[in-house]
């Protein structure tokens, strides 16, 4: 089956004083109609950036250099900017991080949701309006019409990110990307905003990108997962799979790093830190802190390969990498 978004080795650079950062090298990812894909990493690793070449939104001094970007068959680089601004908020929404700083803070929550239904979806004021409403709603917020009414500064973060939702799916996008949907929010809240997502993307049928360093949010929620290190996709596989049976040093590294409650677990830190995507390490970027490095690590990057159906890692040290 053809995938919704198709990015394929998208590559992206931001030019600075001291040099070329390559933030995003030739990643690689897919998300299907009605599934939810976790993509994950630590701070830094270019979840966000490849977000946002997804949606063209990557500005001076940042610029994509090569791939593709497919939507339901389209290559989204090679669209035009008006339509690309049709597609944004349309048929692709974001979610994106500090929910209260994404809203005019001068304008009532209720009119920057009618203002998008108005400009996207060709809705007159009373239609949108009634649309608004049902979208807070929706979204879990008692009171709609009292809400609708406040400004984002009124409400708390948890209330701000249920409006950010409601506005996100408000035009019934294929595509929604949530970057860091949770960030700030105490636990609770955090996994009602969970829920809400989970359960409003199935019952609209949109496909969802979930971005987070959360490995817990990625089990409680995610279809299938992309693994993100030092601006590379390192592993892809489902979900049930990647916990269970991770290829990728660094996932295991991930992983080992997660506390646990069902059983005696020491955490264990990965070693060193991320490379300078200034100038990063020849080869395979997680070499310097790998604990199976090899000589041909260092000489060239390292092909994704098969380790399972529906399942592929970046490793030499994975069985058939290196034939």
């Amino acid at each position: 089956m053809t995938p919704l978004l198709d990015v394929r080795d998208v590559t992206v650079h931001f030019d600075t004083d001291e040099g070329t950062v390559q933030a995003v090298d030739a990643a690689s990812l897919s998300v299907g109609a009605g599934e939810i894909v976790g993509l994950v990493g630590e701070s830094g690793s270019g979840k966000s950036v490849t977000a946002l070449a997804i949606l063209r939104l990557i500005r001076p001094p940042g610029r994509i250099v090569a791939g593709a970007i497919e939507f339901d068959g389209r290559d989204l680089l090679q669209a035009s900017e008006d339509d690309m601004r049709r597609i944004r908020g349309s048929q692709i929404s974001m979610v994106f991080q500090s929910p209260r700083t994404s809203l005019n803070p001068v304008i009532p929550v209720g009119r920057q949701i009618e203002r998008l239904l108005r400009v996207h979806a060709g809705l007159d004021g009373g239609a949108a309006r009634r649309r608004a409403l049902a979208m807070l709603a929706e979204a879990g917020i008692a009171e709609p019409e009292r809400r609708a009414a406040q400004y984002p500064h009124q409400l708390s973060g948890g209330m701000c990110q249920r409006v950010m939702i409601a506005m996100a799916l408000a035009t019934s996008p294929r595509l929604l990307i949530a970057d860091e949907p949770t960030t700030g929010l105490d636990v609770s809240i955090a996994a009602q905003i969970l829920d809400l997502l989970r359960d409003l993307g199935r019952r609209t049928g949109a496909a969802i990108l979930l971005i987070t360093h959360d490995l817990g949010v990625v089990a409680g929620i995610c279809d299938r997962v992309a693994v993100m290190h030092a601006g590379q996709i390192v592993e892809s596989a489902g979900v049930h799979r990647l916990f269970k049976q991770p290829a990728h040093p660094y996932t295991r590294g991930l992983l080992r790093s997660v506390p646990r409650l069902d059983r005696d677990f020491t955490m264990e830190p990965i070693a060193g830190a991320v490379p300078s995507l200034l100038d990063p390490p020849p080869g395979c970027r997680f070499a310097p802190r790998c604990p199976l490095v090899m000589t041909a690590c260092t000489a060239c990057r390292p092909p994704m390969v098969a380790v399972a159906p529906g399942h592929s890692a970046a490793c030499l040290a994975v069985e058939g990498a290196a034939t």
